[in-house]
């Protein structure tokens, strides 16, 4: 039978339940009719219920996300979505300056960094924490020192705790060959493609257009499956983020801005506008300072600064001081100073988030990559690991955190060969024209385009 993921009414709807109680709006009406109908929870890995519901429960879903679409949440004010008002609200706002030339050799570094940091953490992506913590300890590699491995691994653990089967292919110690292919990378090619067939002034629609004539929809999760499932009902940016879509405030923007910030290097306010204008055809409010920070983030590490914490400043500059994301970040800094053990740190987030907010949600992840590139002081290995040993999104984590730490290391030669060379210079890409690439290729194109006029 096929059950298509994270488009059915009646599976958006606990998610969207979720959601309305992180914004202060009040769910509790809402929720209650939907229980007494007989309403299933949200399904928490998969994005689809195990069964189907009836037309009934469908149709009340869809009016019930509409009902909660209009109940007022205690943010607004605080977390804009608009452009304008984010960077009024921004004391810190950078600057405008012209993006110098990247080191070429850098951003080989960084695309290599971002393909290792999504590899580690591919395999654990739907596993809690100690689950990721006992996979590690079983094959003497906690704390993650390198790619997790099934050999050593007992049984009866590996069947009590397995590896998602969709995600692990090819990504394990014993398998690597090549970068397997996989959102994480292939929303980054997108975006170099789009700034190849459109500028770096590109628009939304733009955006849209170019995931409808080169995206396959299949390969689209959360957030960017909703906005897409918008696009083709014939609902325009930036309301395809808003429409029906309780996923607005996860890490799908976040994991798409690295391209942004590489093409921006030494200007981190130009890296963050690419990046909202990107981010808004999908997602808003906390989903968007996720992106516009990482892209900020990453503008100021391709500058050639190797001060991680800089980098760390300028894309907390970007960020509404009064929104939740800015707390995160801000209270994630703050323990990555001051706990000595990472693991520590990582108890203490969990405590703080992983009741309330999804694995997936930007505001926990954001926190953990901030915390992970103080704790590891920016240097490559450290700083995925520590990513990807957090839990949560792991692939997305890992993967923004070697991006940075791969652009403060320089090089392709400065990162560890035993993380490298599995790779082999290969990536595997649902985009066609990407397919096969070398990752010195990649740094080469994306050069070409931080030159671009």
């Amino acid at each position: 039978m096929l059950r298509l993921t994270w488009v059915q009414p009646e599976d958006l709807l606990g998610h969207e339940l979720r959601q309305a109680r992180l914004d202060g709006r009040e769910p509790k009406a809402v929720e209650a009719r939907w229980r007494t109908a007989g309403g299933p929870d949200a399904p928490e890995r998969t994005g689809a219920s195990a069964h189907r519901v009836s037309r009934y429960l469908r149709l009340l879903a869809e009016d019930l996300l509409d009902e909660l679409a209009d109940l007022p949440g205690r943010f607004a004010e605080d977390e804009p979505t608009d452009l304008a008002r984010i960077e009024s609200l921004c004391p810190d706002w950078p600057s405008r300056t012209s993006a110098t030339a990247p080191d070429p050799r850098a951003l080989e570094a960084a695309w290599l960094g971002r393909a290792i940091g999504c590899l580690l953490g591919r395999p654990v992506g739907n596993l809690p924490l100690d689950g990721i913590r006992a996979l590690a300890a079983a094959a003497g590699n906690r704390p993650l020192t390198g790619y997790f491995t099934a050999r050593g691994v007992p049984e009866d653990l590996l069947a009590a705790l397995p590896w998602d089967p969709r995600r692990a292919t090819g990504c394990l110690a014993e398998d690597i060959d090549g970068m397997p292919a996989g959102d994480d990378l292939d929303h980054p090619l997108l975006n170099l493609l789009l700034l190849r067939r459109h500028g770096r002034h590109f628009g939304t629609d733009d955006v849209a257009r170019i995931w409808l004539d080169e995206l396959p929809p299949g390969r689209t999760t959360t957030a960017e499956r909703v906005a897409y499932r918008n696009l083709l009902c014939g609902i325009e940016p930036p309301h395809t983020a808003r429409h029906r879509n309780p996923f607005r405030e996860w890490t799908g923007a976040l994991a798409r801005a690295d391209v942004h910030g590489w093409t921006n290097p030494g200007d981190p306010a130009g890296a963050a506008g690419q990046a909202y204008r990107d981010a808004v055809l999908t997602h808003t409010a906390n989903g968007v300072y996720a992106a516009m920070f990482t892209a900020a983030v990453i503008a100021t590490a391709a500058w050639g600064t190797h001060d991680v914490h800089a980098c760390l400043r300028a894309g907390r500059a970007v960020i509404p001081p009064r929104s939740r994301l800015a707390a995160a970040v801000d209270h994630a800094v703050r323990l990555a100073r001051t706990t000595e053990d990472f693991e520590d740190l990582v108890d203490e987030l969990h405590a703080r988030y992983a009741a309330t907010h999804h694995r997936a949600h930007a505001v926990p992840n954001t926190a953990l990559i901030a915390a992970a590139l103080t704790h590891a002081d920016g240097d490559f290995a450290g700083s995925v690991c520590r990513a990807v040993s957090g839990g949560w999104a792991t692939a997305s984590a890992g993967a923004t955190a070697g991006s940075v730490a791969g652009l403060l290391a320089g090089s392709p030669g400065a990162l560890p060969e035993r993380w490298r060379a599995p790779l082999k210079n290969r990536l595997a890409s649902a985009l066609a024209e990407f397919d096969g690439c070398g990752f010195d290729t990649l740094a080469h194109l994306t050069h070409l385009e931080a030159i671009r006029p």
